[in-house]
Order: structure tokens, then C-alpha cells, then sequence
């Protein structure tokens, strides 16, 4: 098990809900200095938005969503209650949350079986996303080497996905890493195919190489990209954030506390179980973990200014930096679902947010994001169709 956080940390419970108080935030380009309202101009299908609701391409969903990953096993390999979890993504929908994010590797399986047991009597108010992708056996949910996107066993992954889901539709459909060895236009061959049966309202593509993302769009007009993104990995605004804005695809966030991080789950004692993948990472390894906490030390001292939790205040940084990005961070613990979910309404001045965004850039973090097997799938680009093959 991890150890827990020294002494001195900023209670996360005891400055629960606290930022509820104020409007909504001000939502400002990352890095211009400008605030960005909702007349301002946008690209096509880039609606701006404050507050507490977003537009990804046309879809409306909540500004902060919940990611339903780890509620089949924590990361410290622990097995959550079920009925906890249910009680979990029950009460973030009675505080608002519309995204509810999950995939069929989750388990694999296991949470989006959680998922459906748990959104039956609010299925019709929510945006449910899920994700397909991994070379996954259809039945047994046995993980198998590398990636499948074959259209055929999209389909039947969808299927899958449906009956988990107990829905009769997914609403943001993902494939979840690029499959190098099948063009991304058979990809949306096969969306389009589910679209017109009406089982997937929208689709989106995660950690794939830019060149991918250009074309996915060109075929099939794409809602959004997921990736990691957060004060502790800022690698998609080099140039994946820049593209969404010019295509007008809007951005969810994964692991935007930076499992666990920056809302002070992990010091520079902690060790990790085994299995836990956080013991993989480079940026958590003994040598870097004294250095990367100075991020944690400038959300304390945020969270102090703006009375908040430090785990608000980093995704009311992301929120800030685009009108259309969302984040998706996961819990196992009501309290900590209740304290994200009110992260929309920080507020953060112009000066604020442009004095933030300095010092966050002034800390040069240290280390991998992951282990470098599992990175390897990041930034792939699919192959390009042959000269007049059929797509199956």
C-alpha cells in the first residue's frame, strides 16, 4: 500500500465544497492573458463555455466529468465496494455531472458493467463514453497482445460495450490507442456504419498521432480527443491543442490530478504496491519525486489563497486554459467525487490565471508519464489505405 502523505498537507475534506460559493470561472486562452466569453469569436462547432457546462464539437456535457476506471480495483490494488461505486456515480450525477467515462479495457469489462448496474434511472441524462481498441477477447475480457480496430471487431466490441452498458446507444465512442496496422478511415467506416444504426452518437480518438487526427476528421467529423493532460504532463499543448481548436474538437483530460498527485496523495516517502502502474513512472521514481512536489507546494499554496482544495485548484487551471476542455478525474471515495465536482466554480481572475500559468511553467517536471511499454502506444499514426482496397 502507498504511504500516506506527510503531515501538513491541505485537507482536501476540510475545505470540501468551499469553492462552491463563487460564479463561474473565467475561462481564458492558455498562455494569451485574454478572457475568453461566450461571445467571443470561436472556431466553427467550438462554442466558448463557462461554468458548468462545455461543448465538445456539438455535444453538451458537464464542465468536470467522472472517469469509471478504477472501480473495479484501485490503483493500490485494492477492490472498491460495489455499492459504494454505484452510490458514487449516482450522487455525482445529483451534483451535476453529465460525463461518465469508461472502456471496454477497464478490467477489462468490470467497469463498464459498474457503470450500467449504476445509471439505469438517470441513463437519458447523462453523456455516457466508452472506448474500444485493445486486442480484447469479445467474451472472456482476456487481454491479449497489442490493438485490434478491425472494422468487424469494432462492431462486435460495441455490441459488447451495449449489453455491459445495459444502454442501447453509446454517446462518445473512442478508439482507445491508434491500431498501426488499420487505416483510420476503415476506423470510421465503421463509426459511420454504428451511427446510421444508431448505437454511437458521437466519436472521438486518444493519444494518436497528429497526422491521424487530421485525417479521422476529414473522414468522419470527430466530437473529441482524450488524452493525459495536467499541471503534471503538459505535452498536448505543444500541438494536439492547438489542432483541436483549429478543427474544433474539444479535449477531455485524463488523469487530470495526476493519479492522485496533485491533490496530495503521494509524498516524497511513498512507495507503491506492486502492481501498482504508478510505481512504473519515472516522474514518481525516489530521485524525482523531491522535485516534482514543488507542483503539489504551488497548489497548497493556491488552495490556501483561494480557499479551496489543492485537487480544485488543478482542475480549475485546466478548465481555465480552454473553453472546451473537460476533465475526467476518478475516485473511489464520495467525498473526493463531491470536492472535483465543484471544481467549475473557482474562480481565478485574468491576473490570476496569467500568474498561475507562469509558475506552473516554471516547474520542469522530471521523469516518464508512464512506463515505457505502455507509452509506446502514444503518438502512433495509423497506415494509409491502399490504392483501391475495399475497407472491410
Amino acid at each position: 500500500m502507498s504511504v500516506e502523505t506527510a503531515s501538513g498537507q491541505v485537507s482536501r475534506r476540510g475545505l470540501l465544497g468551499v469553492a462552491g460559493t463563487g460564479v463561474a470561472l473565467v475561462a481564458l486562452g492558455a498562455g494569451t492573458g485574454r478572457a475568453t466569453s461566450a461571445t467571443a469569436a470561436t472556431p466553427p462547432g467550438m462554442a466558448a463555455q463557462v461554468g458548468s457546462r462545455r461543448k465538445l464539437g456539438s455535444l453538451e456535457v458537464s464542465a468536470v466529468g467522472l472517469g469509471v476506471q478504477n472501480m473495479h480495483r484501485t490503483y493500490q490494488t485494492t477492490i472498491p465496494d460495489r455499492a459504494e461505486m454505484h452510490r458514487i456515480i449516482a450522487s455525482a450525477h445529483d451534483h451535476g455531472v453529465t460525463l461518465f467515462d469508461t472502456a471496454e479495457a477497464y478490467g477489462p469489462h468490470e467497469d463498464e458493467r459498474i457503470l450500467g448496474e449504476a445509471t439505469q434511472p438517470f441513463r437519458n441524462d447523462i453523456v455516457i463514453a466508452s472506448k474500444f481498441g485493445w486486442n480484447i477477447d469479445l467474451e472472456t475480457g482476456e487481454r491479449r497482445p497489442g490493438l485490434n480496430s478491425r472494422p468487424e471487431h469494432i462492431k462486435l466490441a460495441v455490441e459488447g460495450s451495449l449489453k455491459r452498458l445495459r444502454t442501447d446507444r453509446i454517446d462518445l465512442l473512442y478508439q482507445h490507442r491508434v491500431d498501426p496496422t488499420v487505416p483510420i478511415e476503415d476506423v470510421a467506416g465503421a463509426i459511420k456504419d454504428l451511427m446510421v444504426e444508431g448505437k454511437v452518437l458521437h466519436w472521438g480518438l486518444s493519444e494518436m498521432g497528429l497526422g491521424t487526427l487530421r485525417r479521422a476528421h476529414a473522414a468522419l467529423p470527430l466530437a473529441a480527443v482524450q488524452s493525459e493532460y495536467s499541471m503534471l504532463w503538459r505535452g498536448p499543448e505543444a500541438e494536439v491543442l492547438p489542432l483541436c481548436e483549429q478543427l474544433g474538437i474539444g479535449f477531455v483530460c485524463w488523469s487530470p490530478l495526476g493519479v492522485g498527485f496533485l491533490n496530495g496523495a503521494i509524498d516524497a516517502q511513498t512507495r507503491f504496491a506492486q502492481g501498482d502502474i504508478r510505481g512504473g513512472e519515472g516522474r514518481f521514481s525516489p530521485e524525482n519525486l523531491p522535485h516534482n512536489l514543488a507542483l503539489v507546494e504551488l497548489l497548497k499554496r493556491w488552495a490556501i489563497r483561494k480557499n479551496a482544495a489543492p485537487g480544485q485548484i488543478a482542475l480549475a487551471w485546466l478548465l481555465a486554459q480552454r473553453p472546451w476542455i473537460v476533465p475526467i478525474p476518478g475516485t473511489t471515495q464520495m467525498a473526493h467525487m463531491t470536492e472535483n465536482s465543484a471544481a467549475a466554480q473557482v474562480r481565478f481572475s485574468q491576473e490570476e490565471i496569467a500568474e498561475l500559468n507562469a509558475a506552473v511553467r516554471a516547474i520542469e517536471v522530471q521523469g516518464a508519464r508512464l512506463p515505457p511499454p505502455v507509452l509506446s502506444f502514444s503518438g502512433v499514426e495509423a497506415p494509409t489505405q491502399e490504392l483501391g482496397r475495399i475497407p472491410s
